[in-house]
């Protein structure tokens, strides 16, 4: 018998083009002959979602940024009844939130860069920041995604303009020590005990200073090289960081952690809850590397959701 499956894409964040365009590969890409597919944008469709709950078997969320990745339609779907794939209202709310993500790393020993928390009305104090951090430093929006409002700060009379940025995002801002290496990023596919997948070699054009918006979203703008070039050995122990990652944040279902690598030093970054899915996106190439097809992941990242949801 063929499930109802709820695909949520758009959403009101400053990623909603990113998140329409992944729900409708995964709507091409979904089985017609094992799932009737029905779409909500929750910018316009939550009170049909709601009307809708009693048929539906399980929902694919594609949803990032705020109302979509941190916890909140998550709890929507648990009130409704409705199983979903990925973290649940906790491990999304922490994802989200980069600096209980920090704190999470450090209370399981992951390394992580050195940084500091900024509230709105803290002063700015580039000279003491500098001091304590070096230069360069990253500024970036505790909440949020794809690198919006993100600096990288090389010189402390930028440091005044990038928290701007970064204010405009979200109340509280990451001030950030710059760790120059490869940046890799590694997939886990499970609840409790994931399985690791192939790490990524992320390596945007030489005119972008680090992997931002466009980077990400403009064809042929960076080189993704799955499996990374990288010993056996350093493979292991990123692969390891992303599962510890993956369950200190008391992620479900699948996750994407990101890392850089500076010379056999692994620093990780941060742990995305819901990455990217359309086939060419990051963490279907690693499935795809490991043997899983696209079509094959979303029908194990339902069953995975409906898991969870039983266990729940």
């Amino acid at each position: 018998m063929k499930k109802t499956i709820a695909l949520l894409s758009g959403g009101v964040s400053s990623e909603r083009e990113v998140s329409l365009k992944s729900g409708q590969q995964v709507l091409e890409s979904l089985d017609s002959e094992k799932y009737t597919v029905r779409r909500y944008d929750p910018r316009t469709d939550l009170p049909q979602l709601v009307a809708d709950a009693p048929q539906l078997d399980a929902a694919l969320i594609l949803l990032h940024g705020p109302f979509g990745e941190d916890g909140t339609i998550q709890g929507l779907l648990e009130l409704l009844d409705i199983p979903y794939q990925g973290a649940g209202v906790l491990g999304s709310a922490l994802a989200m939130n980069k600096l209980a993500t920090k704190q999470l790393y450090e209370k399981w020993g992951i390394p992580t860069p050195p940084y500091l928390a900024v509230r709105r009305p803290d002063p700015v104090q580039p000279d003491q920041w500098v001091k304590q951090l070096g230069l360069p430093l990253v500024v970036k929006p505790v909440s949020g995604g794809s690198s919006i409002g993100m600096t990288i700060v090389r010189t402390a009379d930028q440091l005044a303009p990038a928290m701007d940025k970064a204010f405009a995002q979200d109340h509280t801002v990451l001030v950030e020590k710059y760790i120059q290496g490869l940046e890799i990023t590694g997939g886990v596919l499970g609840n409790e005990n994931p399985d690791a997948l192939p790490l990524i070699e992320i390596i945007p054009d030489s005119r972008y200073e680090f992997f931002d918006y466009e980077a990400k979203y403009t064809a042929g703008m960076t080189r993704e090289i799955c499996p990374a070039r990288i010993s056996p050995a350093l493979t292991a122990k990123a692969q390891g960081y992303a599962r510890e990652a993956h369950q200190a944040l008391f992620c479900k279902g699948y996750s994407r952690t990101d890392m850089i690598l500076a010379g056999e030093a692994i620093y990780v970054l941060e742990t995305n809850t819901i990455p990217g899915m359309t086939p060419t996106s990051l963490f279907p190439q690693a499935a795809r590397a490991a043997g899983i097809s696209f079509a094959d992941l979303l029908d194990r990242l339902i069953e995975l959701g409906i898991q969870a949801h039983r266990s729940r």
